[in-house]
């Protein structure tokens, strides 16, 4: 398996990527995780719409706290041949709960816990911590990558005005 050091930092401290880099232009990989009831969901099972993928590390800290609430509120007034899915390693069972003390309900939280498909097909997996970097992946509707942001220091947001326009380009 590829491994890139130093692309991002987790507070300041460089940290080692696992997996394939996925660049705009490239053929968005399958991969599959669990959703909130521990069903496996398999990312070509949204063929069809533009998906938001959305790395975060934890939904439990503050900065993917306010990005997948930012996303949510977002997603309203993109259509629903948008869809935008929040994947970390949290287990399902938290997410579920993060989910309805959040009251998020625009935004598909799903686990990468169990086999790490994601992380490793997207080249965000952080090897020491087995935990996701922070990207954000835009996808149009024939499967093909538009837009990467890779956040090098995971304790910061992404940038939330381009991911919009580049999602709003495509629908």
């Amino acid at each position: 398996m590829k491994e890139t050091s130093g692309a991002v930092t987790v507070k300041g401290t460089p940290v080692t990527l696992v997996g394939n880099r996925v660049g705009v232009g490239d053929a968005a990989p399958d991969f599959e995780v669990l959703d909130n009831d521990l069903a496996p969901v398999k990312f070509s099972s949204f063929s069809g719409k533009v998906c938001v993928l959305l790395s975060v590390p934890s939904l439990d800290t503050p900065v993917c706290d306010i990005e997948t609430k930012k996303f949510n509120e977002e997603a309203a007034g993109l259509g629903g041949d948008v869809q935008i899915l929040t994947i970390s390693m949290d287990l399902p069972f938290a997410q579920k709960r993060w989910c309805a003390a959040a009251e998020v309900k625009n935004v598909k939280t799903l686990s990468d816990h169990r086999d790490a498909s994601f992380g490793t097909s997207y080249g965000v997996l952080i090897k020491e911590l087995r935990l996701l970097a922070r990207a954000v992946f835009v996808v149009d509707r024939e499967g093909v990558v538009r837009y990467v942001e890779l956040v090098k220091e995971v304790a910061h947001e992404p940038d939330y005005e381009s991911v919009l326009a580049a999602v709003k380009e495509l629908v």
